[in-house]
């Protein structure tokens, strides 16, 4: 049996369900309070916002990059058998399965990370604008560039906030005003900017975690890539930490193209327009999200998202 749609549309409230709880003694003292409408914008708000993901379901839109017979090794185990994606452009495609299924190995391939692992081995092709990323002579770094990565724990460099965000562009060998104008965009679209614009030049490890991890997105959006890549962007941040993050990928995916990892459902629900299940290395099924929830056309996938197993 399939999950119902009524928990597939759960948002993190359930989450902050805990933090109030754990205040309770507090609200004991004053219960009146505690009926009391708290004001928008304030942390209990906060968690009973939902994220809808489903508005911007595009079937037309284009392969961003398309993924075929992907077949990853590392050293003589394999990881991925015989992979096949079609990752579309600006849309959310969202990963999930088991601990151990492939899907983090999978992302990695995406930006070649896994070429960092001694004895890896990657099959198959993966076309992006017309070069397979694949490729022996693809320029690695220039990749990179175009296809971003947010980490599953936040990553700051111990520099200053505005030195976190500059660091690619003074890779790319920009300077001046170009920098300070591009600092700033990307800030104001991690949403981050009305919380730091007057630190900038405070260290980038005195943030809470979940403005250290919308800090590495502005880092990612810095170099203007065409694909952001996230793996479990929100796992270890708190309910409303999380809650940011799903509203600024709802807010980035009109802009970019997102594939991320996630081991939490709702959050796959919430955020993505399509979903990939993956299985002992293997993509099981992939298809828009809530096709996928509601009607799963495999049992695994079927048995998985019922909780029978995972």
């Amino acid at each position: 049996m399939a999950m119902e749609p009524s928990r597939l549309n759960q948002n993190p409230g359930q989450q902050g369900q805990a933090v109030q709880t754990a205040m309770g003694g507090q609200n004991a003292i004053n219960e009146a309070a505690v009926q009391q409408q708290p004001p928008a914008g304030s942390p209990t708000d906060l968690v009973h916002r939902k994220v809808d993901a489903h508005q911007f379901l595009d079937t037309n839109a284009d392969l961003k990059i398309n993924v075929e017979h992907l077949n990853f090794f590392y050293g003589a185990k394999q990881a991925l058998y015989d992979v096949a994606i079609p990752i579309r452009e600006r849309q959310v495609t969202a990963l999930i399965g088991p601990s151990g299924c492939g899907k983090s190995t999978f992302l990695r391939t995406l930006n070649r990370m896994n070429d960092l692992i001694p004895g890896s081995r990657t099959e198959g092709r993966a076309v992006m604008d017309g070069q397979n990323i694949y490729d022996k002579n693809q320029d690695v770094v220039l990749l990179r560039q175009r296809v971003g990565m947010v980490f599953q724990r936040p990553n700051p460099f111990p520099k200053s906030i505005f030195e976190n965000v500059a660091y690619g562009l003074h890779v790319q060998g920009k300077s001046g005003k170009q920098v300070k104008d591009t600092v700033e965009e990307s800030l104001h679209d991690a949403a981050l900017w009305d919380e730091v614009k007057d630190r900038l030049n405070s260290s980038a490890l005195g943030l809470s975690g979940g403005q250290q991890q919308r800090l590495c997105i502005a880092r990612a959006l810095a170099v203007k890539p065409d694909v952001l890549l996230m793996d479990e962007p929100a796992s270890a941040l708190d309910p409303i930490a999380t809650l940011k993050i799903e509203e600024l990928i709802n807010e980035l995916v009109k802009d970019y193209t997102i594939v991320i990892v996630t081991h939490n459902m709702q959050q796959a629900s919430r955020v993505s327009q399509y979903t990939g299940f993956f299985l002992s290395g293997k993509l099981i099924e992939i298809g828009p999200t809530v096709d996928l929830f509601e009607h799963p056309k495999r049992k695994e996938t079927e048995d998985y998202i019922s909780g029978r197993f995972g």
